[in-house]
């Protein structure tokens, strides 16, 4: 497959060292060589790095460069590739580039340098898109999530169920077009049965795991509500050990939900600290008391703060009522104070002493089942969609099924059987539209 020659700058525009410009296409290499002073790159071999200057369009010198020359096949997209490092100024770079894009080279578009390595078969979809997740990992676990996609072993998770399905619809299919080979082994529904229900257990045990990992990745929308003036701010500020928050003794502080990030062993948590959810006039209140609404609603985990120093009052078993099936911590704070709060769950903690926050980092990892991290395998998915195909796959295995307690033909199955197949295919890239590949690599970086 051959497109025509573009350029990007690849690292973050702004002052530094050096700033590289990725050059890829088949003319990549003759056309830079057209401004380049230095060795004649056209004969040079592939892998070298050559030192030389970028000439104006009167002759003059632009900036003093290093260029790497990459040929086709062994290179990112597949294609011939050139890497200019330029000096790091933003305007010298901005010029180079220009200077570049005045040759038949255009602007790259954002992912475009991954699209061509996936469209030229470099890399599959799982690949590409691990690339972006290694550029934004927010932890050193979502960093080794990322490292495995790179390195083909997630790929690898996916192609094996493939293979498993490709098997059994291989020998329905040699049944039913081949009839007459008697060593062919006859596949019936007490054949096909088990192989798609042990499949699906796989897929089960696969999508568990993925949720976990896809909490690493992307952390964990975690909202703080709760009355006015139960501190909610104060633990918001205790967890993060700043003064993130304002804290007073004023009910309704808080009038809008702040955000702040917290790393917990590893896993991210993107705290949401609320107003205090209560009945108001106040217009400004109200706005803030719908937010947290909102906020609560979109949650994946609640931590619901209660003042232990003070009876449940009608706002607090509200609140109860309101999380009940939300996956939640209940916190009894201000445990410095006399108790007046009987509590059959939740948390004592005190966000002035800090007593009982360790425990509670504790159990948010208990509850979201992370707590062995440091030991976990973490060779699974973590793309969401990655994550809606593998569901598309079961629920066309469990049409399998629905149509064997039916006691239907076997090459019902196989329709079923197919589309598992494919959905766990898209995972990868394969039969993939390209309308949906664009959009995907849209999100890409610039240059990436």
């Amino acid at each position: 497959m051959k497109f025509d020659t573009i350029a990007a700058i690849s690292t973050a525009f702004g002052t530094a060292g050096i700033s590289v410009i990725r050059i890829t296409g088949e003319n990549s290499i003759s056309e830079f060589n057209k401004i380049f002073k230095g060795r004649n790159l056209n004969k040079v071999s592939s892998h070298t790095l050559h030192y030389g200057h970028i000439l104006n369009v009167n002759g003059s010198i632009l900036d003093e460069v290093m260029v790497a020359v990459l040929k086709a096949p062994k290179t990112f997209t597949a294609e011939d590739m050139v890497e200019v490092s330029t000096h790091g100024g933003i305007l010298i770079t901005q010029k180079v580039l220009e200077r570049i894009l005045s040759l038949d080279i255009r602007l790259a578009e954002p992912g475009e340098f991954s699209q061509r390595a996936y469209l030229n078969g470099r890399i599959d979809l799982v690949e590409a898109e691990s690339i972006m997740d290694l550029i934004h990992a927010k932890s050193e676990q979502a960093l080794k999530i990322a490292n495995l996609g790179v390195q083909k072993e997630t790929s690898r998770l996916i192609r094996n169920l493939r293979s498993k399905l490709l098997t059994i619809i291989a020998q329905i299919e040699v049944n039913i077009d081949y009839p007459e080979y008697d060593d062919a082994v006859v596949m019936n529904k007490e054949i096909i049965e088990p192989k798609t229900i042990e499949l699906i257990k796989e897929i089960d045990l696969l999508l568990v795991e993925s949720h976990k990992n896809q909490l690493i990745r992307e952390g964990v929308k975690t909202v703080i509500i709760g009355k006015p003036n139960v501190g909610k701010s104060s633990l918001l500020n205790a967890l993060l050990d700043e003064e993130k928050a304002i804290v007073t003794e004023i009910e309704g502080t808080t009038r809008d939900t702040i955000e702040a990030y917290i790393n917990i062993s590893g896993v991210t948590l993107k705290l949401i600290d609320t107003a205090g959810i209560r009945e108001t006039v106040d217009i400004v209140e109200r706005i803030g008391v719908d937010r947290s609404m909102k906020a609560l609603h979109e949650a994946e985990l609640v931590l619901l703060v209660l003042d232990q120093s003070k009876a449940l009052t009608k706002e607090d078993k509200e609140l109860l009522e309101l999380t009940k099936d939300k996956k939640r911590i209940i916190i009894a704070n201000k445990s410095d104070l006399p108790k007046a709060l009987s509590m059959e769950e939740g948390m004592l903690i005190s966000t002035i002493t800090k007593s009982g926050l360790k425990e509670l980092e504790k159990a948010i990892l208990k509850l979201l089942s992370l707590e062995d991290i440091g030991q976990r395998d973490f060779n699974y998915l973590s793309n969401i969609r990655h994550i809606m195909k593998v569901k598309e796959a079961k629920e066309s295995l469990e049409n399998v099924l629905k149509s064997i307690a039916l006691n239907m033909p076997v090459d019902v199955y196989a329709i079923d059987l197919t589309s598992a197949w494919r959905a766990l295919g898209e995972i990868l890239g394969e039969n993939y539209e390209g309308d949906l590949l664009t959009e995907l690599f849209s999100k890409f970086c610039l240059g990436k």
